[in-house]
């Protein structure tokens, strides 16, 4: 097999594990390229090439992180990660909660190295001793950041498994209600602890906190409808899967935007995640 030929039959894993490690698709592509030169220039001789190329995406991943920890300590309101709207994974050691937004929030509370060994090992199937030359750490210490990542994380995958189209009738239900005003119906698909998360990023306006609880989160509705519709070109929404959830992609004069639904296996809505923040919406652009 060719340098090439070797390289790009790892290059889709490894978008995901720099995704996983990062919040970010461009950031993510930004490496797997840089991974690739380094591939280019040395990896000839790898005798295990997704190995080799897992250790150096993870590297170049923790390289980046100083610097993306020092920005978001500024960040304006909520941060989320950029919407990744993709199809179920091809690949049959992944599941489609590790992309989910509640997964990738509660990797963001993990420190650099507890996110790497977690995701090597239990994600993407490295042994530990894989791990720990990726890591240039000993065995015995990666299995402790591991234990301690599942710690973190016992919680943040979702409780529940609803059929995806269930699950988007709930997303469809939840915008039509939005666009007629009926917040009978929309009180009836939230449950009663739903959260609503809104990123601008400073750049667009958004909640600048999460809003926790239906009451509130049908508070900040009803304050959008008296400032006048804000969602009345249903024919620019399309229904998409983003970050595992039912979602949409909805455009208008101010640019594009993306809302995600999580349902709580009762046929409401646990959670939605917008995202506003032009930034981090570029990758969509062309779509």
């Amino acid at each position: 097999m060719s340098d090439l030929a070797a390289f790009e039959a790892q290059r889709p894993r490894l978008k995901r594990l720099a995704y996983r490690m990062l919040g970010s698709v461009s950031e993510a592509e930004d490496v797997v390229q840089d991974a690739w030169l380094r591939w280019d220039r040395a990896g000839d001789g790898a005798l295990d090439p997704g190995a080799w190329l897992a250790q150096t995406t993870t590297r170049l991943c923790l390289d980046r992180l100083k610097s993306a920890r020092a920005r978001r300590e500024s960040y304006v309101g909520p941060w989320l990660p950029e919407p990744l709207i993709e199809e179920e994974p091809v690949d049959p050691l992944e599941r489609a909660e590790d992309v989910s937004v509640a997964f990738l929030l509660a990797l963001e509370r993990l420190s650099p190295l507890e996110r790497a060994v977690f995701l090597l090992h239990d994600v993407f199937d490295q042994d530990y001793g894989q791990v720990a030359r990726a890591l240039g750490r000993d065995e015995a210490a990666c299995r402790q950041l591991a234990s301690r990542a599942r710690g973190h994380l016992k919680d943040a995958r979702p409780r529940y498994s609803v059929p995806r189209d269930e699950a988007m009738q709930l997303a469809i239900a939840f915008m039509t209600a939005s666009a007629n005003q009926d917040f009978d119906a929309l009180e009836k698909l939230l449950a009663k602890d739903a959260v609503l998360i809104t990123d601008g990023g400073g750049k667009r306006k958004a909640a600048l906190r999460p809003l926790v609880g239906r009451e509130d989160v049908i508070a900040l509705l009803k304050g959008l409808a008296w400032r006048g519709p804000w969602m009345t070109d249903m024919q620019a929404m399309r229904p998409v899967r983003i970050n595992g959830l039912p979602g949409v992609i909805l455009r208008n004069a101010e640019g594009v935007m993306t809302m995600a639904f999580e349902p709580d296996g009762e046929g409401r809505l646990a959670a939605i995640y917008v995202m506003r923040n032009p930034e981090k919406l570029g990758h969509l652009s062309a779509d």
